[in-house]
């Protein structure tokens, strides 16, 4: 496979789980995604297992990334593979495949475990969180340069942290976005921040040596 287009085939998993899941509302699809293992289905709403016995005594380690497979609608699809297909295709030209899933699998786990910590037992999913990982990921390494090393002008990571904050404001939910898995976000940009703080001490370390 081509190291500049691994993106890809995240994006084709996605549309597909969409498109056999009815956009979450097929159980017998997602429920082998979500992040803690669903017990029962109660009145269209899941009761999950704890995080221990989805990941300790089940042993059901994929949960921790599958979530961002999973989407409710069709616009929530599209915004997110877009981005991916924006970011993804830039990292993976000036970094690799390497950075580029690394930071995916970073920033799907960070963002996931952010949403169960702060929000609890529920389901949620989608790139969102992932999405959040590669701006923040590409925010350090611009700032840190003082270049356009991804081509994206300042005005986009300040539209996306307006974003989110609007969605923590609950003003997202109000026109009409849905539930918002805020929490998701926050933890994939954080992980993205980081991860791009480390891997830009790494290559200073490597060409001081």
């Amino acid at each position: 496979m081509n190291n500049k287009n691994f993106h890809i085939p995240i994006i084709f998993i996605s549309i597909l789980v969409a498109f056999f899941s009815g956009f979450g509302r097929f159980d017998g699809v997602i429920e082998f995604l979500t992040f803690l293992k669903p017990a029962s289905l109660n009145g269209g709403y899941y009761n999950f297992f704890t995080f221990e016995d989805t990941f300790i005594k089940a042993n059901e380690w994929w949960r921790l990334i599958t979530p961002m497979f999973i989407h409710f609608s069709l616009s929530h699809l599209a915004f997110n593979c877009l981005w991916l297909y924006v970011l993804g295709s830039r990292i993976e030209l000036h970094d690799g495949k390497i950075i580029f899933i690394t930071l995916i699998i970073f920033s799907s786990i960070t963002a996931n475990y952010f949403q169960y910590i702060f929000s609890g037992p529920s389901l949620f999913g989608g790139l969102s969180g992932v999405v959040y990982g590669m701006f923040g990921f590409c925010m350090v390494l611009e700032l840190e340069l003082k270049n356009l090393r991804y081509g994206l002008p300042p005005a986009i990571y300040l539209f996306m942290l307006i974003w989110m904050l609007l969605g923590f404001l609950g003003v997202l939910e109000i026109f009409g976005f849905g539930n918002i898995a805020n929490f998701a976000h926050l933890g994939g940009f954080i992980s993205g921040l980081v991860f791009g703080m480390v891997s830009r001490y790494i290559s200073v370390l490597k060409l001081n040596k």
